[in-house]
């Protein structure tokens, strides 16, 4: 039996007295925080009422062209907030980060769709908008970590990789430990996530259906399913644009270079 607690306008109204509070705190504290504090709940309510008005559509629609449409949005807004947050002055990036989290999520969401959930009809976008939504926000994150750890460590150890080259190794070679590492600092999030999911908090995906009426049980497998999907698709994404970087660090003569610096003529 759904019983849940259905939120109307009026309720609402006494949320944004939460807000309210805080703006009131902000203002006793002397934080100046008041007007960032305004702007970003305007925003919220903005953007989620844009959100939640559009879905709806699309889910009465229930049209596979524009269900990939919605997808092709995100995944392109994903990876221009995850290449400014990594340099948005390095020449290919963008399109490293575009095909690295469309490969990522494409096999994560094929393999969910194919032997785990197995929605009907395969575009039901009830599953594929959030489940998909959840791959791209935390793909954008992993590679923004990763991609950011990299390219510092690229431009800062100049001297030590050099070595390396002249050594004799190749680029990948050189760069291996660096880049592993970039990986690994990628994968942080969702690793310490995963060892203290339930105990110490609960994800957004377990509230929520939670509060939408699930079985608390059910709620936990979707949990299990939605952290297993975030482990593959940040690996696999840490992977792919540490690799695009790299190769932009390094020419046609196998030398370390800076993308950023204009060539010589």
């Amino acid at each position: 039996m759904n019983d849940s607690i259905e939120l109307d306008l009026l309720r609402m109204a006494w949320a944004l007295g939460l807000v309210a509070a805080a703006l009131g705190l902000s203002s006793w504290q002397r934080l100046g925080l008041s007007g960032t504090i305004a702007i970003a709940s305007a925003r919220t309510v903005l953007q989620l009422a844009a959100v939640g008005f559009f879905f709806s559509i699309i889910f009465a629609w229930r049209n596979p062209f524009g269900v990939l449409a919605v997808l092709a949005v995100m995944l392109t807004i994903a990876a221009l907030v995850a290449r400014n947050r990594i340099d948005r002055s390095l020449p290919r990036l963008l399109p490293w980060l575009w095909g690295g989290i469309l490969t990522s999520a494409a096999l994560t969401m094929g393999y969910v769709s194919l032997f785990v959930i197995r929605p009907d009809p395969w575009y039901e976008p009830r599953y594929l908008i959030p489940l998909t939504g959840i791959v791209y926000g935390n793909a954008m994150n992993a590679a923004a970590i990763a991609g950011e750890r990299l390219v510092s460590t690229l431009r800062n150890r100049r001297t030590e990789i050099e070595t390396h080259l002249s050594l004799g190794a190749t680029p990948s070679q050189a760069i291996s430990a660096y880049r592993r590492e970039a990986i690994k600092a990628g994968l942080i999030p969702t690793i310490n996530q995963m060892m203290v999911v339930g105990l110490v908090t609960l994800p957004g995906i377990i509230t929520g259906q939670l509060l939408g009426g699930a079985e608390p049980f059910t709620a936990a497998l979707y949990q299990m399913l939605i952290m297993f999907m975030l482990a593959f698709t940040n690996l696999t994404t840490s992977a792919l644009v540490t690799y695009g970087i790299s190769r932009q660090f390094f020419n046609s003569a196998l030398q370390l270079i800076d993308p950023n610096r204009p060539k010589k003529t």
